[in-house]
């Protein structure tokens, strides 16, 4: 692809790549166009309201870039001269850090969160910081700091949380790719509502250290994209051990860190088994559209000679779901550590934050965890939840032996991107919205999404692949072989959202 002004948007990072290679375009050039395109859709236009902060040091640091690679010859590291959206849950060095909340629109951390050395080690460029419900609590954009964030497919629609911005601003064409952070599916429900892929990976693969935290042992952070390549390289780069955070001593049990990428070459559908957990499929009236979506993909799957599994249920889902949340007990205490442990923050506890309604009136989480304990094990049945987390674990992976499957597979949500309407009116809340994102959350175990396309009002659905601890090597690969049989990306017409609104 050339890399221009009217296709920048659509741009991978091989093709920005392969241009500075070329010397067709310069790392400088790259990161004006992008500027130019969160200038014309963020906060004018269809004010998609993803992004809150651009950095300013941006086009210096692809000056930088630009600089070693006609010194050098060659890039600095993998992903040189390639923007990135971040999650505005990351502390970022040098340039504001809301984490959402209205009451630390001037924070300004004095280091990066370990994923954004890393980035910036491999020649990334943080571009922007995006838009989140506060403190990455809910299912929805709603945020102190910037309103809703709009979903770019339909602007009357939600993209999407917690990582809103950074899926909203990675569909608009705002950069190629970008970081979010999942603890209960906000990695993989914006992805669906998006038409974006992403992986939640095994806890503890990736860094959590500089990410505000929701619950500790659920936290990840994770790539966002067009392409599933985007994510495999991305990962690459981000994933492994980091003694300030124990949990990654799990990074260290694997060996496919560093391959992802690469691995895609094996990539295929032939003779891979896929079990249909039929019983998180919608059964309401607003559930009739992805399912079908998801039905034509799993004979998309057969085509390409995967076996399809219908027989399978995994045994008290339901009360396994309700047993393994933990967001009420754990989430305030996990909040004020972190917030305590940062003296230049201007709040430094989640009750202050609560107290001084630092956060969105539609946030409703956040209620429930002001309700919660200051200590969660006094919470009542606190350690039995924990213990039922490694038994949902166990049952599922019970049920993945059994049938021999390589995947479980199910809509990501089992309704379309909800109205705006409907949030304001609250249809939904957080303990009614119908994702099924936390499944592999509440057990602790990777799922990819890939878009599923699209209803016929040209909604965005996402379907999950969720496998085994450390299999994130293998969920790519059946992302990689879907992508390739699945029909090519739809792009929003952003230029044309005069339409939307009327």
């Amino acid at each position: 692809m050339k890399v221009g002004s009217d296709t920048i948007h659509e741009a991978a990072i091989e093709d920005i790549q392969e241009a500075l290679r070329l010397k067709e375009v310069t790392a400088q050039q790259v990161v004006t166009l992008f500027l130019e395109r969160i200038e014309a859709f963020n906060k004018s236009g269809p004010a998609v309201q993803a992004v809150i902060t651009t950095n300013a040091e941006a086009l210096q640091q692809a000056r930088e870039l630009d600089l070693y690679y006609e010194k050098n010859g060659s890039f600095k590291g993998p992903l040189h001269g390639i923007p990135f959206l971040i999650k505005d849950q990351a502390e970022t060095e040098g340039i504001v850090t809301t984490f959402g909340s209205s009451g630390f629109q001037n924070y300004v951390p004095k280091k990066d969160a370990v994923v954004i050395q890393k980035l910036k080690k491999a020649g990334a460029i943080i571009l922007a910081k995006t838009n989140l419900c506060d403190f990455a609590a809910g299912w929805f954009s709603f945020s102190s700091m910037q309103g809703h964030t709009k979903n770019p497919y339909d602007v009357k629609r939600d993209a999407g949380g917690s990582s809103a911005g950074t899926a909203a601003g990675v569909a608009s064409g705002m950069a190629p790719v970008g970081i979010g952070e999942d603890t209960g599916g906000s990695l993989r429900l914006p992805a669906s509502f998006n038409h974006l892929y992403t992986i939640r990976v095994t806890t503890g693969l990736i860094s959590r250290t500089g990410f505000s935290p929701l619950v500790h042992f659920q936290d990840t952070p994770g790539p966002m994209a067009a392409t599933v390549k985007d994510i495999a390289k991305t990962l690459d780069v981000i994933a492994g051990f980091d003694p300030e955070d124990k949990f990654t001593v799990t990074a260290g049990l694997s060996r496919d860190i560093g391959t992802y990428e690469e691995s895609l070459a094996d990539a295929s559908l032939e003779g891979k088994r896929f079990g249909i957990l039929r019983e998180v499929f919608g059964k309401s009236e607003h559930a009739s559209p992805v399912n079908e979506l998801i039905d034509d993909k799993i004979e998309l799957l057969k085509t390409n000679g995967a076996s399809i599994i219908e027989d399978v249920h995994i045994p008290d889902l339901e009360n396994f779901l309700a047993s393994t949340s933990l967001y009420e007990a754990q989430s305030k205490k996990d909040i004020t550590t972190f917030l305590q442990n940062r003296p230049d923050a201007p709040l430094h506890s989640f009750q202050e934050v609560y107290d001084k309604q630092a956060f969105h009136p539609l946030n409703d989480l956040f209620h429930i965890i002001a309700g919660g304990p200051e200590e969660p094990s006094v919470s009542g049945g606190y350690f039995e939840k924990r213990q039922a987390q490694e038994a949902f674990r166990q049952e599922i992976l019970h049920l993945m032996e059994v049938h021999e499957l390589d995947a479980l597979l199910f809509p990501d949500v089992q309704i379309p991107p909800p109205s705006y309407e409907e949030l304001e009116k609250e249809t939904w809340s957080c303990l009614t919205f119908p994702t099924n994102t936390v499944i592999a959350s509440q057990s602790s175990l990777p799922a990819v999404s890939v878009p599923a396309g699209f209803t016929k009002d040209g909604l965005p659905v996402g379907m999950e692949l969720l496998g085994r601890p450390l299999q994130e090597k293998q969920l790519l690969q059946l992302a990689y072989a879907y992508e390739k049989a699945a029909p090519k990306r739809q792009y929003p017409l952003l230029e044309l959202y005069e339409k939307q609104t009327e």
